[in-house]
């Protein structure tokens, strides 16, 4: 019987150079903070805000390409020569750009041509090439065409976020979650809040709750014009939505990625109100962060006031996605909010009340 090896034996030890470079990025990178957002003792409620835009990339999504990476390389899909091609609203491609150049392979990103300027930029400081469609249905048919052109590997996040993360442990968000809250007051959070985008996150936290019995519930938070809570709500993952102006949030259709079943609670909330809460953040905190954690706040006070009103104890949990910086020229701006007809002003108002400086 005849075999036929795919890979000679100088692309496995490429490879294996590959992997050893990846996994000594994460090294180098240790955790990331976990900060204790100011309310006050009395309410005997603790909101804390995991950091992940002190990642190398500035976000989140530092740690799903670097598992992509690890995914594709172990697979076999990635070689010395593989062309990366990544469908994204940015911050994906911001963090997989990082990781192609670390390796010495070319990239492109597929993205809607509504993605920030500031993403585009830090997109090709990184390296790599944008491609920006008008339509951000089309990117995942377009990843493929380029894909298929250039003979490389298309990453697919949305199709592989669930299953190139391990949800058992191994320093993901989750473990790491639990292991910064082992000292504090109330170590077990009532609530871990997330977006979707992929979907990967809550997954992977969705089922390291379930996996180490944790009582904690997830929560999570989805923008307008998001099919996810559309079909959250109504068990139909045929739903489609217009799409989310949330960057790195919400999807006009239900990724593969998204595991409906490990969440207990969805909660919509308005653009207007999730940028408000970005606002907000840097009023109280001075800490300057993106649209989505916006998001993640605004639910986060929702369930604080919930857990005062049922004479409830305990903490909350959510991330700092990315640092406002990638906004500027969106949710940072007044001109660019009018235009888009989000007032956010009573919105502000309502969240200074809640927590009045």
């Amino acid at each position: 019987m005849n075999f036929v090896s795919r890979h000679d034996a100088g692309t496995r030890l490429w490879v294996a150079e590959a992997i050893r470079k990846v996994e000594a990025d994460a090294n180098r990178s240790c955790d990331t903070h976990l900060h204790v957002f100011p309310l006050p003792s009395s309410w005997g409620v603790n909101l804390y805000l995991k950091d992940e835009s002190v990642h190398p990339t500035g976000s989140l999504k530092h740690r799903l390409a670097r598992s992509l990476f690890l995914y594709g390389l172990a697979n076999g899909w990635i070689g010395p020569t593989t062309t990366i091609v990544e469908a994204s609203s940015g911050s994906t491609a911001v963090s997989e750009a990082y990781f192609a150049r670390l390796l010495g392979l070319p990239f492109i990103a597929v993205m809607p041509a509504s993605t920030s300027p500031e993403k585009i930029h830090l997109i090709e400081f990184h390296g790599g090439k944008s491609h920006l469609v008008t339509d951000p249905g089309m990117i995942y048919e377009e990843s493929r065409r380029l894909a298929a052109e250039t003979g490389g590997h298309f990453m697919d996040q949305f199709t592989y976020a669930e299953r190139a993360t391990d949800w058992r442990g191994n320093n993901n968000i989750a473990e790491s979650i639990y292991a910064q809250m082992s000292m504090e007051p109330y170590p077990e959070p009532a609530w871990i809040v997330v977006g979707a985008g992929t979907g990967g996150t809550s997954s992977t936290i969705g089922r390291y709750i379930r996996y180490r019995r944790h009582a904690t519930r997830l929560a999570v938070v989805d923008p307008e014009g998001s099919a996810f809570y559309p079909s959250w709500v109504s068990g139909d993952d045929s739903v489609t939505a217009p799409g989310s102006r949330i960057e790195g949030i919400g999807r006009p259709r239900v990724e593969p990625s998204f595991q409906p079943a490990v969440i207990d609670r969805m909660i919509a909330v308005p653009d207007a109100h999730s940028i408000a809460a970005m606002h907000w953040v840097r009023e109280v905190t001075g800490r300057d962060v993106g649209g989505s954690t916006g998001t993640n706040i605004a639910a986060c006070v929702d369930l604080i006031k919930e857990m005062r009103e049922a004479g409830r104890q305990g903490s909350i949990v959510t991330l700092i996605c990315d640092s406002g910086d990638r906004y500027r020229g969106t949710y940072g701006d007044p001109d660019w909010l009018r235009s888009q007809g989000l007032y956010i002003e009573p919105h502000l108002a309502t969240l200074r009340a809640f927590l009045p400086l």
